[in-house]
Parts: C-alpha cells; structure tokens; sequence
C-alpha cells in the first residue's frame, strides 16, 4: 500500500496530460498538401463525393449537413473557406464556435463550414446543433474514415484555411481565434495580389 500511494498522484498528472493534449493541439502550420496516406472518408450513412487534394489543388469535398442540406466546397470558391473540425465534448472547440459564427456572419470574403468529428448518433448530434446554434453549416464526418482530402485530424479543434482557389492554406491544431484567420487571409491575399 505504501508503494501505491505515492504512484497515484504520479498517474493522475500523467492521465490530465493526456486528456489536455488529446483535445488542444499546440502548433499552427503552413502546408501545401495533406499526405497521400490519409484515410477515406465518410458520413453517417451515406458516402461523400470528394477528391483527394493533390499539391497545389482545389479540395473538393461534398457532404451532407445536419439540417438536411448539402455543402459542397466548389461552391465557395472566390471565397476564404474556414473548415473546422470540431466535437461536443470538445471545449475548446465548443469556446471558438460562437467566435467563427461571428465572424462569418461579420466578413462577407469568408465562409466557415463544421466538421463534427464526434462519434455520435446523428440524431444526438442535429439535437446538440440546435442547442448550440451557429450561421455555419455544420456536417458530421465519420471518425474512422474521415475525409481524405484532409488530414486526419491529431487534436481538436482542427481548422483548415483554404484560399478562394480552394487550396489549402494554412492548418491550424488547436484553438484559432477569429483575429489568427483574418490575419492569414490578409497576409494570403496580398501574397495573392488580392485587395
């Protein structure tokens, strides 16, 4: 017994580093292109149309969303589009929605679309919404075969930044604020030539 006690407190800062890490990743990247070994991906029961993202490529990926419609990122193309992968048991995902739902409803040049990355019953999760809405669609991704043409997501939030050409632009693990994307459109769409 003497041998245990001093071992929990050991194991229990293990188990909240863990748990803190699994839900909050600490890095914002720059890429050009998700790995060609990521996995395919899926909806709730139905299969979306999508095409891997090749260096330098639109992503085109089109899913079906909670409130019954469709999002298809072809059709936001001339536009910033902001793809958040998210889950309920995700505070700090759940902390930056109301925040992104401003800014998209704030910023006419970007567009944000929800990816639930969350192992629930999509009735659990069209409920979920509703108690927490948001003027971004919002629709669920199978975790066991997410979407390929992203990375699979290492922590969450996830949040994909792709330029109006619809290539990817930046990733960023972990939280993002509203502020962190303006300035990488901005600095995007100078590079860009952009106004």
């Amino acid at each position: 017994m003497k041998i245990v006690r001093p071992l929990l407190p050991v194991a229990g800062v293990a188990l909240a580093c863990l748990l803190f890490t699994a839900c909050k990743g600490n890095e914002n990247e720059a890429i050009s292109a998700p790995p060609a070994s990521t996995p395919a991906a899926a909806i709730t029961q139905s299969q979306p149309a999508q095409t891997p993202a090749a260096p330098d490529a639109p992503v085109a990926l089109k899913l079906a969303t909670v409130d019954g419609g469709s999002f298809d990122t072809a059709e936001h193309r001339g536009k910033w589009l902001v793809v958040n992968f998210w889950a309920t048991w995700c505070h700090p995902c759940l902390a930056e929605m109301p925040e992104l739902s401003a800014m998209a409803t704030r910023r006419k040049d970007i567009d944000v679309v929800g990816l639930a990355y969350d192992d629930i019953e999509p009735a659990a999760l069209k409920t979920f919404v509703e108690a927490h809405p948001v003027s971004y669609p919002i629709a669920q991704v199978d975790v066991y075969d997410p979407p390929k043409v992203f990375e699979a997501p290492t922590g969450l939030p996830t949040t994909y930044l792709l330029d109006p050409q619809g290539k990817i632009a930046k990733r960023f693990v972990g939280p993002v604020t509203p502020a962190e994307i303006e300035q990488a459109v901005d600095a995007g769409g100078k590079a860009a030539g952009m106004p």
